[in-house]
C-alpha cells in the first residue's frame, strides 16, 4: 500500500509540474509571437514609405521607364510605381471632378516614381543618402519624402522595441523562477532519496540519471501541451481576423513553436540539474531543515 501511495505521489507531481510549466511556457511564447509580431508590423510600415521622384519636363516616357528598371537594381529599392501624365491627369480629374488641361491648354503633371524601400532603409540617415543620388541625375526634378511620418515612426518603433525588450526579459526572468520552483519542490520531496543513494556509493551521475529523465519528459510534455494551446488560439485568431496572416506569418509561428519546445526541454533540465546538484551537495542535517 505505501508504495502504490509512494506511485501515485510520484504521479501527481509530475502531472502538476507539467501544468504548471505548460502555463510558464504559454505565457513565454505569448511574449515571443508577440515580438516576432511586432518586428514584421514595422518592417510592414517601413515598406509603406514613399519616395516620391518628380520626373523633368524633359524626360520622355522611354527615359523614365529606363531609369525606373534602373533603380529596380539598387539593393534599397523594394518595387517601383511609374504613374505616366496621362494617369496622373486622370486621377486628378476624378479627384477634382474637372480636367485641369481644358483651361490651362496642357498637361500640367509630370511623370513620377514611387519608390517603396526595403525596411532597412526606411530611416532618416539613409532617405538623406537615397535623397542625394536621386538627385543626381540630370532627369530627376525634384525628391520628396515625408520627413516628419519618417522620424515620428521611426521614434515610436524604438520606444516600442524597448518596451517589448524589457517585457521580454522580465517574464523571461518570472519563467526561469517558476519553473526553477516547481522543479525544486518535486526534487525536494525525494531529497532523502537522493541521500540513501548516495550513502551506498551511487555516482551523481547516477542518481542524476532518473531525475533528468523525468524532467525530459515533463519538459517535452509541457512544451508539445503549450505549442497545442497556441496554435489553437492562433488558429482562431486567423479565423477572427484574417488580415492578421500578414503579421501572424507561418513562419513568425513556426519559430514561437520550436522556441517554446526547446525552452521546455533545456529550462526543465537545467533546473532539474542544479537542484538535485544542490541536494548531492547537502550534508545529512541540512536535509530537516
Amino acid at each position: 500500500m505505501p508504495r502504490k501511495r509512494k506511485k501515485i505521489s510520484l504521479r501527481w507531481q509530475a502531472l502538476t509540474s507539467t501544468i504548471s510549466t505548460t502555463f510558464v511556457l504559454i505565457l513565454m511564447g505569448l511574449v515571443i509571437i508577440c515580438a516576432l509580431t511586432a518586428h514584421q508590423l514595422s518592417e510592414s510600415v517601413r515598406q509603406s514609405l514613399t519616395v516620391t521622384v518628380m520626373m523633368s519636363d524633359d524626360a520622355s516616357e522611354q527615359q523614365t521607364l529606363d531609369y525606373k528598371k534602373r533603380l529596380e537594381q539598387r539593393q534599397w529599392v523594394k518595387d517601383i510605381d511609374y504613374i505616366s501624365r496621362e494617369q496622373a491627369l486622370k486621377e486628378q480629374t476624378e479627384a477634382m471632378g474637372q480636367d485641369p488641361s481644358e483651361f490651362l491648354g496642357q498637361n500640367p503633371f509630370l511623370p513620377l516614381l514611387e519608390v517603396h524601400l526595403q525596411a532597412d532603409y526606411a530611416c532618416t540617415d539613409s532617405l538623406m543618402w537615397i535623397t542625394r543620388q536621386l538627385k543626381k541625375n540630370t532627369l530627376v526634378s525634384k525628391v520628396s519624402y515625408q520627413k516628419e511620418l519618417v522620424e515620428n515612426l521611426n521614434r515610436n518603433l524604438k520606444k516600442v522595441t524597448y518596451v517589448l525588450l524589457g517585457i521580454a526579459t522580465l517574464l523571461l526572468l518570472v519563467t526561469l523562477v517558476l519553473i526553477n520552483n516547481t522543479v525544486r519542490l518535486s526534487v525536494y520531496s525525494r531529497r532523502f532519496v537522493i541521500h540513501t543513494m548516495r550513502l551506498v556509493g551511487a555516482s551523481w551521475g547516477f542518481i542524476r540519471r532518473p531525475f533528468m529523465m523525468r524532467s525530459l519528459w515533463i519538459g517535452l510534455a509541457a512544451g508539445v501541451l503549450a505549442d497545442l494551446v497556441l496554435a489553437g488560439g492562433l488558429r482562431a485568431l486567423w479565423k477572427y481576423d484574417p488580415s492578421m496572416t500578414q503579421y501572424v506569418t507561418l513562419q513568425n509561428i513556426g519559430i514561437t513553436l520550436l522556441a517554446v519546445l526547446v525552452c521546455g526541454l533545456l529550462l526543465t533540465l537545467v533546473c532539474t540539474f542544479i537542484s538535485v546538484s544542490h541536494y548531492l551537495g547537502m550534508r545529512e542535517g541540512e536535509m530537516y531543515e
